[in-house]
Formats: C-alpha cells, sequence, structure tokens
C-alpha cells in the first residue's frame, strides 16, 4: 500500500484511528491491545490553541487563584500523579475522508478511501447520533479548607425550543471520575473507546488546566450519551439528577420552597432531556416537590397541575404509596381552585375502602420528607 504521499499518509492515520474508535465493539484482544493515547478519535485533552480558545470562550466565568496557590495543589479531589493524554493528532474525520476522491493514478490511496468508508459505515450502525450537548459554562475555584477544588457548571442543552433556558449542573472533577471509574467497571468493552483526562498532582488550578478539563468533559459526557448501552446506564443518571433531588429535597424539608423549587424544576428539566421521565420513582418524586413547593408558596394552579401530571403517570398503579397522596392533594387544590374533583375523590375513596390507604392519606410533604434517595 503507497504511503509515501501525503494523501497517503493521511488517509494511513485516519484509518488507523478509526480502528481504534471501533475497536471497543470488536475482540477483547484488540481492545487490550490499543495504546491508552489512542482510546477515542477525539482526544481528551486539548491542543494549546484549542485551551486558549476555550479559555476566551469562558472569560468572565472563570475564577482562577493566584500563582502561588498552585502549592496546594494536591489537595483537588485527592489527586495523584499521572502525565496528560497526548495532545490530538491531525488529519480530517472519517466523515471528510469518505467526501473527498481520491487521487488519480494511486491504486493505495484509492483502497484506503474505500476501506474508510467501510469503517465510517460501521461506525455510524455503533454509535448513536448523539441527543444532548454539554457546555461548561463557568468553573470555579472553591476553597472548604482544608481541601480545595474546582467546580465545573454544565449547560445540558437538549431538543426543544431555543429560547428554552437549558437545564445546568454543576460538578467537581471527583464526580467526573466516579463516573468513569463505575462506568468502566461495568462496561468494560464500549469504555475502551472513551478517553478520561488524567489526574494530575500539580498545577490543578491554573487557566490552561482548567480550560482543557472543561473541554475534555464536554467531549467526555458527548461521547457516553453517543453510545446507547452508556447513555442508559444507572450511574449515568444518578450523575446528571441524584445530586439535584438531594439538595432539593434538603431545601424543602428546611422550608426554603423558592429555592428548592428551582432545583425541582431542573431536575425535572434533566430527567425530561435524559429520556428517564418513564423510569420508576424519581420523575413521581420530582412532581411530589414541584407540586408541594407551588402549594407552600402559593400556587395552586401549578402545584394542580404537577399532581395532575403525576397521575398521569401512575395510571391503575394503585398499590403505588404515592397514588393516595397525589389524590389527596389534587382533590383539595380542585375545590380550592372551584375545579371538577370528581373522579379523584371517588378513586381516592375506593382506595380507603379497599383498605390500601389509611384515612386520611399521607400528604406529599410527609412522603417528601421520609423518602431516602439513593
Amino acid at each position: 500500500m503507497h504511503r509515501g504521499t501525503p494523501e497517503g499518509a493521511m488517509a494511513s492515520r485516519l484509518l488507523h484511528r478509526l480502528r481504534h474508535a471501533l475497536a471497543g465493539d470488536g475482540p477483547g484482544e484488540a481492545a487490550a491491545a490499543r495504546p491508552e493515547a489512542e482510546q477515542f478519535p477525539e482526544s481528551s485533552e486539548l491542543e494549546d490553541d484549542d485551551a486558549e480558545g476555550l479559555s476566551s470562550r469562558l472569560s468572565g466565568t472563570l475564577s482562577f487563584t493566584s500563582a502561588e496557590d498552585d502549592e496546594d495543589d494536591e489537595d483537588e479531589d485527592d489527586e495523584e500523579t499521572g502525565p496528560d493524554p497526548l495532545p490530538p493528532g491531525d488529519g480530517t474525520s472519517g466523515e471528510d475522508a469518505e467526501r473527498s476522491p481520491p487521487p488519480d493514478g494511486q491504486r493505495g490511496s484509492q483502497l484506503l478511501a474505500r476501506q474508510l468508508q467501510d469503517f465510517w459505515k460501521k461506525s455510524r450502525n455503533t454509535l448513536a447520533p448523539q441527543r444532548l450537548l454539554f457546555e461548561v459554562t463557568s468553573a470555579t475555584v472553591v476553597k472548604d479548607p482544608p481541601s480545595k477544588y474546582v467546580l465545573y457548571t454544565l449547560a445540558v442543552i437538549g431538543p426543544g425550543p431555543p429560547d428554552r433556558q437549558p437545564a445546568q449542573i454543576s460538578r467537581r472533577y471527583s464526580d467526573f471520575e466516579r463516573l468513569h471509574r463505575n462506568l468502566q467497571r461495568q462496561f468494560r468493552g464500549p469504555m475502551a473507546a472513551i478517553s478520561f483526562p488524567r489526574k494530575r498532582l500539580r498545577r490543578n488550578f491554573t487557566a490552561e488546566t482548567i480550560a482543557r478539563r472543561s473541554r475534555a468533559f464536554e467531549q467526555f459526557l458527548g461521547h457516553l450519551q453517543a453510545v446507547p448501552e452508556l447513555r442508559h446506564a444507572p450511574d449515568l443518571q444518578d450523575f446528571f439528577v441524584l445530586p439535584e433531588l438531594r439538595r432539593a429535597q434538603s431545601l424543602t424539608c428546611t422550608g426554603l420552597y423558592r429555592e428548592a423549587l428551582a432545583l425541582w424544576a431542573n431536575a425535572w428539566q434533566l430527567q425530561a432531556q435524559l429520556g428517564t421521565l418513564s423510569g420508576p420513582d424519581r420523575p413521581l418524586l420530582t412532581l411530589a416537590g414541584l407540586a408541594v413547593c407551588h402549594q407552600e408558596l402559593e400556587n395552586p394552579g401549578e402545584a394542580r397541575a404537577c399532581c395532575e401530571k403525576a397521575l398521569q403517570l401512575l395510571g391503575d398503579k394503585s398499590l403505588h404509596p404515592l397514588l393516595a397522596p397525589f389524590l389527596e392533594a389534587h382533590v383539595r387544590l380542585s375545590w380550592h381552585l372551584g375545579l371538577d374533583k370528581r373522579q379523584s375523590e371517588a378513586q381516592l375513596q375506593a382506595l380507603q375502602e379497599a383498605g390500601l390507604t389509611p384515612t386520611p392519606p399521607p400528604s406529599l410533604k410527609e412522603l417528601l420528607i421520609k423518602e431516602v434517595l439513593d
């Protein structure tokens, strides 16, 4: 195969990178033999120009410490020494190679182009289209003696009206590292093709490091979302939603309803974008939190709408512990607003007569306080 020409060398590099991108679904021997720096077609780290561009994009939102603070770098997330991944190689993507016609008179390049097309078609069948976009909108150095860490805030951008405010999450390096470790343990094959920024002992709080990691975390979450087997993993769902639910629950229990309402709403939007609203109980718990906060803030119409949505999700699950509390709240709010409550009232009465719920049933707020989120 002729590699003497620039076109042949580029095609060879592209084929090499695509093979590594697809080897995660192939035999385990191939995956194990891959160099770690070639774990994904897109590296998890940035070249210097990319880091500078990302720092400019985040200007005004990144909070950096002074140079002498680098002496305390060991404190961030108990990180260990390790070299950074190699910068990404040059070359066009497989799709661009597929669209570019091979040069005339070069059989080797033509053969590589056909192989690239075959590999790229296979990758389209392997990796699902990315459904969500992630963007680090701010990164703040948090000093919480004796520790110090960087808190990354990401916007989660999904399908919907362009004027809709995106959901947001705030996570530190150790949160991302824990997610990566858990997924690697459960999904060895798919995770072999997804790289992650390595731990460092020093210079964790410089603008360059924070910019590189911001970009790496965006790519990391995007790659996870592109693989169906990983996209629906419980650990990934927990990473996005569980911290928001816990904070919202804590604020609700302490009576900070306005602050809690914003977190419940953000958690609901996250679950909608992640496609987990049909899951077991977290959507119902989120609606319970929204209903309680709206009631306490004297928004009965919004609270009633949350109850109706929850009753639709519950359907005919007469044994679900949240059914009677939602019915009771819906009856009370409908009476307050002068709206029809007969159907909910009859359903609640049937549950009580069958001995499936006490009279009166526990309130949504009582169940919300007692719920253990794990």
